[in-house]
């Protein structure tokens, strides 16, 4: 689908892209961005939400005259590195909760079409078992927009996979609790008990109970298939998979699936409800 440019004479504003996205700008009411091995199946699943009245993504709108793909600009706050200080408020993490289920129940409706499927994950690792929707599997900081203090809205769908709705929970606790030991905590959560958070988040997006007692081992499994994941990525991708593993990456994971280990009966009361 061709984008028909309404906005010749606006300037192109560059934005911040996270780890690996870069060549990313605004212009106008828009985004641009450089076409990925990801494109296809993202545009297809925000144009399936968009369809289904999901309205917390952004739009497809096609592809400009340079063949860059063309989304609607979300307005809000977006958090930068190093992350501000309202990372840490349980308000803003509970809103996050409640839309990553918001997300996840329209992504279930959208199904596990032929299209969704993506060869990121090397073979023979252990799944969190069967796949019921494509998830978002990246809820960073960085990938939530916020309007007057609530999470309004989810971007950046370049590592959406089909996944578990508890692997999506995993992901959320990744950050958000953060479920990962101290010295890897960004400064803004770094005082934040992991435990606490963690049941805040888990009641806020309401997993059920066989996904609550699933949580921890799914946050282990999690953490094994990333090392494979991510190294995978940085031989086959390089670019900002490759500066990623090249600055520490690989231990970082490593550190998670001891702390995981560590407190793996504490965590699991924690979220048991």
């Amino acid at each position: 689908m061709t984008f028909t440019e309404p906005l010749p004479d606006e300037p192109e504003i560059p934005l911040v892209g996270g780890d690996v996205t870069e060549g990313l700008v605004r212009k106008g009411w828009t985004v641009r961005r450089p076409v990925s091995p990801s494109s296809a199946r993202v545009q297809r699943l925000l144009e399936e939400l968009e369809r289904r009245g999901f309205d917390h993504a952004p739009r497809y709108l096609g592809a400009d005259n340079e063949g860059r793909e063309v989304l609607t600009f979300v307005p809000g706050e977006v958090a930068a590195r190093p992350w501000p200080t309202w990372v840490g408020d349980d308000r803003r993490a509970e809103s996050v909760a409640r839309l990553l289920r918001r997300y996840d129940d329209a992504a279930e409706q959208v199904g596990l079409p032929a299209w969704a499927r993506a060869a990121s994950d090397p073979p023979a690792l252990a799944s969190a078992g069967p796949a019921t929707l494509i998830g978002h599997r990246d809820i960073t900081p960085e990938n939530v927009v916020f309007r007057d203090h609530e999470a309004a809205a989810l971007i950046d769908f370049d590592l959406a996979r089909p996944a578990a709705r508890v692997e999506e929970v995993a992901n959320l606790l990744l950050w958000w609790a953060p479920w990962r030991p101290e010295r890897d905590r960004q400064e803004a959560v770094r005082a934040t008990d992991p435990f606490a958070r963690g049941a805040l988040l888990v009641d806020a997006n309401g997993l059920d109970d066989d996904g609550r007692r699933r949580l921890v081992p799914v946050s282990r499994e999690v953490a094994d298939r990333s090392w494979h994941t991510m190294k995978r990525r940085a031989d086959d991708l390089g670019g900002g998979w490759r500066r990623m593993w090249e600055d520490g990456l690989g231990d970082v994971i490593l550190r998670r699936r001891t702390w995981l280990a560590e407190n793996e009966d504490a965590l699991a009361a924690a979220v048991r409800g």
